[in-house]
């Protein structure tokens, strides 16, 4: 799993022009891969580069960052990549998020990404996704499975209770 931010047209419905962004990234530390995906190298680590296509058309240029317990990552690439979208005449979405971006909101978008992440580490068990928590957090998590299984008592009272009553009623009727 990664976290993906989108360059695409400013102007929704307007055709895509990738070579500009292309053309600036070129400018940048990217480099091809064998498999056709570009790597920008930044600071904090690598972000591939890919297209994305519907029909057949180039819509966006992709940027998948990987996910991991460290913001800073994810906070350059919201730097870096609003630069390059209002250089380009493009625009940075967060499709997480449903929305724009610029440099500024690289706080907004580090709260998403922790949370994909932290769904990733603990959820879908990705391995290299963060496993964010402290020893009181883990015990509040495991806590919290302990609910389900008080309703799952409950439930069962529930039942036999529902079991006796029943059982009652058809030995009244039966003994008449």
């Amino acid at each position: 799993m990664r976290y993906e931010l989108l360059l695409q047209t400013m102007t929704p419905g307007v055709p895509y022009e990738p070579a500009r962004v292309d053309a600036l990234l070129a400018e940048r530390r990217v480099a091809a891969r064998p498999d056709g995906l570009r790597v920008w190298h930044l600071r904090g680590g690598d972000v591939e580069v890919g297209e994305l296509r519907e029909g057949g058309q180039v819509v966006a240029t992709e940027l998948r960052v990987p996910l991991s317990d460290r913001p800073d990552l994810v906070r350059e690439v919201v730097t870096e990549a609003a630069t390059l979208a209002a250089a380009a005449g493009a625009r940075l979405v967060d499709p997480q998020l449903g929305r724009s971006l610029s440099a500024n909101d690289d706080g907004v978008v580090v709260e998403q990404y922790m949370r994909t992440a932290w769904y990733a580490g603990h959820m879908a068990g990705v391995s290299g996704a963060m496993s964010v928590g402290s020893p009181s957090e883990a015990a509040r998590e495991s806590r919290s499975f302990m609910p389900s299984g008080r309703f799952f008592l409950i439930a069962i009272g529930v039942l036999f209770a529902l079991y006796l009553v029943v059982d009652s009623l058809l030995s009244n009727l039966g003994g008449r």
